[in-house]
């Protein structure tokens, strides 16, 4: 008697024999993301229209800093992949291919920026801090 679950079934049943390991990907991020994003835009809605010193202040925090990397980096990697999704099914070729390393690259760069930044308001929070 076989003891086979219905995701064991399914891997390597699609075209590119990795469809079950996506669409667990897609589900785990969006499962993570429907808990970050709305406590995401409690900290951010906090932190709007606050001057600098209060953006500062509230960044430089390991809660509100840790969570906003957590959104981006979740977030774009979400997208990177849904964006791959999205291209496999309407594009060809090599403009396939150029167009998923675009979209990953976009990503990546947006991950980067974002958490450049994130480190940049926390360590001129920590000095803020220092000179008080």
């Amino acid at each position: 008697m076989r003891y086979l679950t219905a995701r064991k079934r399914a891997e390597g049943k699609g075209a590119s024999h990795t469809g079950t390991e996506h669409h667990w990907f897609m589900t785990v991020t969006s499962v993570a993301l429907a808990f970050l994003i709305p406590v995401f835009v409690i900290v951010f809605g906090r932190a709007l229209g606050q001057p600098a010193e209060g953006v500062i202040a509230t960044f430089s925090h390991p809660f509100p800093a840790i969570l906003t990397a957590l959104t981006v980096f979740v977030g774009m990697r979400h997208f990177a992949k849904g964006a791959q999704m999205m291209i496999e099914d309407y594009a060809q070729g090599s403009t396939r291919k150029a167009l998923i390393i675009l979209a990953s690259s976009i990503s990546y760069i947006v991950i980067a920026v974002a958490l450049y930044a994130l480190a940049k308001l926390t360590m001129v929070g920590f000095l803020f801090e220092a000179m008080h």
